[in-house]
């Protein structure tokens, strides 16, 4: 029995903190290096604060306050253009899915639109909408719009034909059809594109912080910047990634239980 209970772990794989230990040898090295070498003053402390150096200041801005109050506006924002990017990108990508027509009648267009760089219509939502929170929640909108729309029409698209003939066949509905067959086959391609509309969210912000505004935390590191407080601007920087890497793993676990009938490949 103990040889066959050595053999199911070993086929399970390594546990969780072989798996957490394997995640973090990476960014421990490269932190202990990069400590040694500051420390002894091989790379500038100007350009390269030691992680040290900028843990300290991590620390100062969480106990005065403003760390926290710059970080909620920004999650808000970057929160409140998901919602409206993502998800009107998912209805329009069911739309064309669904219908060849509002393929031809609306892809051609959104295809023209997806090019346009957005730092290209920085200016011009800043004519249009001011510099106050609309135009930040729609630059990020717009780049959370095109994941979710793509993703949402290639999974539906990508059912398989031969399905359809055999709904056809059980007499389902139209309705029907679509919640039994197209929904869940399409639902691995929807979730990934919730991950990618969340992670050009992150990243549509800062471009909307740093650009035009007066809190967040975008505009916490282009303050510092301004003052030469590189610290501040690395702490920023980490916040983004820590907020980016939370909210990508909220939403795996949300797919692990949506997708449990799905038998993946784990490598």
């Amino acid at each position: 029995m103990s040889n066959r209970t050595a053999a199911v772990h070993a086929a399970r794989g390594p546990g969780k903190a072989a798996t957490l230990g394997l995640a973090l040898l990476l960014p421990g090295s490269v932190l202990i290096l990069w400590q040694t070498l500051g420390h002894y003053g091989i790379i500038s402390e100007m350009l390269f604060p030691t992680p040290y150096t900028i843990g300290e200041s991590f620390w100062n801005l969480a106990v005065s306050g403003d760390l926290w109050v710059n970080l909620r506006i920004s999650a808000a924002r970057a929160l409140s253009g998901f919602v409206l990017g993502g998800g009107l990108g998912l209805l329009l990508g069911l739309l064309v899915g669904l219908f060849r027509r509002s393929e031809k009648l609306l892809d051609p267009s959104l295809q023209m639109i997806r090019m346009i760089p957005s730092l290209a219509v920085v200016p011009l939502f800043i004519l249009w909408f001011g510099i106050g929170e609309e135009s930040k929640v729609l630059l990020i909108a717009k780049g959370a719009f095109f994941p979710l729309y793509i993703n949402t029409f290639v999974g539906i698209r990508s059912v398989d034909n031969k399905l359809f003939e055999v709904t056809r066949v059980l007499g389902y509905s139209r309705l029907k059809q679509i919640s039994r067959l197209v929904l869940p086959a399409a639902l691995p391609n929807v979730v990934l594109g919730v991950r990618l509309s969340l992670g050009l969210s992150w990243l549509g912000l800062v471009v909307a912080e740093l650009i035009a505004s007066s809190s967040g935390i975008g505009y916490m590191m282009s303050d510092a910047r301004q003052f030469a407080d590189t610290p501040v601007v690395f702490v920023g920087i980490l916040v983004f990634a820590v907020a980016g890497l939370l909210s990508d793993t909220v939403v795996r676990l949300i797919e692990r239980r949506l997708l449990r009938w799905k038998d993946n490949f784990q490598g």
